[in-house]
């Protein structure tokens, strides 16, 4: 019997379903996947794209080729909602589309709604294309005549040392006088080990990175910071990147979730209530398999979505997602060349790092990107 799978969303956790849509065209079921943009950028390069290692094209894949290339439709356009019992999902364009099989990979936010309301000097981390937006607006910040314009990165995670790290690789570069600062509300890189730490910060501050630890944010009102203590920091530009909860997209809908708002999923990456839908990547929360919201989750779910969804649509068993260990490499784009390797406890800093981490990111877009995503427009 052929059936009519949906992917929302063209994130990392859908991409080898993506690149074997042909497969399932082939069974006799439809495939359409439904995505506000026609891209999909890669998050573990996007800061790189941000300093100028990268062209935003070497970050991208181009989903509405892959799906039309493999026989499947795509659907420029986003859910904003959907109704569970009917088998059908709500479209920003007003209209509806039914499915047999759903699978949702809508990404995640960062968590700062309540502290600033939207603002062109302001840019969240997430989505991605975020990032790539910032870059002529970074650009005329470093290039300002006069003063000392300040670019401000909150949150001392990964990703905020990443780009600060990015911003301040763009005003050496530029041979700006703009102050690069980061706050945070901890530690720079609190959970990892010390070692991670102070490499992190010994790197940023021989770059002239102002740091701010233990400084918790209250309120962001155009370019002013407010602190809770009271002080006002005044900034040109100011990146979020204070931690991430999943897309808002299964509030107030019939699907159960976790605490987070995930959309609650079980060891199949199926809804532990409706069993035609499925997700993966960081709109969902695995029932009693807690884990952090990075990349490399949804990279191991890939193979296992793909076999899944194929096999709802066929009526064949469903296999487990193991997400294997889980001191799992991480490796930091430090913006000067170099990296920080992080393996467990074993921390180390050096130009071999950065190639490492390269080597492993092209590699992945060479998977995935079909031809042609170098020669396109910015």
């Amino acid at each position: 019997m052929s059936g009519h799978l949906i992917l929302i969303g063209g994130g990392h956790a859908h991409l080898t379903t993506i690149s074997l849509i042909d497969e399932f065209v082939a069974k006799g079921h439809r495939v359409s996947v439904i995505s506000p943009s026609s891209h999909h950028y890669y998050s573990g390069m996007s800061p790189g794209a941000l300093s100028g290692t990268y062209s935003s094209q070497e970050i991208r894949f181009n989903i509405q080729k892959m799906v039309e290339g493999r026989g499947g439709t795509f659907v420029y356009d986003k859910v904003i909602a959907l109704d569970p019992r009917r088998n059908e999902l709500i479209l920003d364009s007003g209209g509806e589309i039914s499915y047999d099989i759903a699978s949702f990979n809508v990404g995640s936010r960062v968590s700062s709604a309540t502290i600033y309301a939207d603002s062109r000097s302001v840019f969240p981390v997430k989505p991605i294309i975020n990032l790539i937006r910032s870059r002529k607006a970074v650009d005329r910040v470093l290039k300002q005549e006069g003063g000392q314009p300040v670019i401000t990165v909150i949150g001392g995670g990964p990703a905020g040392v990443e780009i600060t790290a990015a911003l301040a690789a763009l005003a050496d570069n530029a041979s700006s006088l703009a102050g690069i600062r980061i706050i945070t509300g901890g530690k720079i890189l609190g959970p990892y080990p010390a070692r991670a730490r102070e490499l992190v910060i010994a790197s940023l501050s021989r770059r002239g990175v102002q740091i701010s630890e233990d400084t918790t944010v209250k309120h962001i009102e155009g370019n002013n910071i407010e602190l809770e203590d009271g002080n006002i920091l005044s900034t040109d530009i100011i990146f979020l990147a204070m931690g991430v909860k999943p897309s808002p997209l299964f509030l107030n809908t019939l699907l159960p979730t976790g605490e987070d708002g995930g959309l609650l999923v079980n060891s199949f990456l199926q809804s532990v209530e409706y069993d035609n839908i499925f997700g993966g990547g960081d709109c969902i929360t695995i029932k009693g398999m807690p884990l952090d919201r990075v990349g490399v989750y949804a990279v191991r779910q890939n193979p296992v979505l793909r076999h899944n969804l194929l096999a709802a649509l066929e009526g064949t068993p469903l296999n487990k997602f193991d997400p294997g260990p889980r001191n799992y490499l991480q490796l930091l784009n430090m913006g000067d060349g170099t990296g920080i390797f992080r393996k467990g406890n074993w921390v180390w800093q050096g130009k071999l790092a950065f190639i490492i981490k390269d080597r492993i990111d092209r590699r992945f877009m060479r998977k995935f990107q079909v031809s042609g995503e170098l020669d396109e427009p910015e």
